[in-house]
């Protein structure tokens, strides 16, 4: 088993998981692909779910993944990372990105399970979704309660599921380098010119 080639995988995988999750949070900030509902305030209510505002896929998902992806990808390459040192540093990195990953995940499944802001028929701002006996996620009859921006619940939806798969993949892919990382210190990275 190499090391250094495993982690050189990981770390490819995960930047397009976290250049995702930001494209994907920046988009939420603008439904209807319209920037006026981030900038209005109703009774001191924005008009963008709170979730949106967590920045679970910019920060968590995206910083918090992209960084140590750069060093998990750096231990697979012949170079000053690519030693059994640089394999320890990337546990510690690997945890700091699970941490992100799961940050990212829990926010978009929140924000999932409540629903989006959204204008009803009577033209009153809230989340009608969010604490109501049936769940909107099964029942797509009811999406038609939200009038205003224009398919917010299908927009909410694609995009908080794919930060919430993202950051599942993210917490695998990392956790998953934990381990490798734990064999890389142990046995080394399969490198010819390793450096103790």
């Amino acid at each position: 088993m190499c090391t250094g080639k495993c982690s050189k995988c990981i770390g490819i995988s995960l930047y397009p998981l976290a250049l995702l999750s930001i494209i994907c949070n920046i988009f939420l900030f603008f439904p209807d692909l319209k920037s006026i509902y981030a900038q209005q305030e109703t009774e001191g209510l924005y008009r963008l779910t709170d979730e949106v505002k967590y920045m679970g896929g910019v920060i968590g998902g995206g910083i918090l993944v992209l960084i140590p992806a750069i060093h998990i990808h750096s231990t697979g390459r012949q170079g000053c990372c690519a030693n059994r040192c640089g394999m320890f540093l990337s546990i510690i990195f690997a945890a700091i990105g699970v941490v992100g990953g799961l940050y990212s995940a829990v926010v978009a499944a929140v924000g999932l399970v409540d629903g989006p802001v959204c204008m009803n028929e009577f033209g009153v701002w809230g989340r009608p979704f969010k604490n109501s006996s049936e769940s909107y996620l099964g029942n797509s009859d009811i999406w038609d309660s939200c009038k205003e921006p224009q398919y917010v619940v299908e927009f909410n939806l694609g995009l908080f599921s794919a930060l919430l798969v993202a950051g599942f993949l993210e917490v695998v892919l990392c956790g998953f380098q934990m381990f490798n990382g734990l064999f890389g210190c142990i046995c080394g990275t399969c490198n010819n010119k390793e450096v103790a």
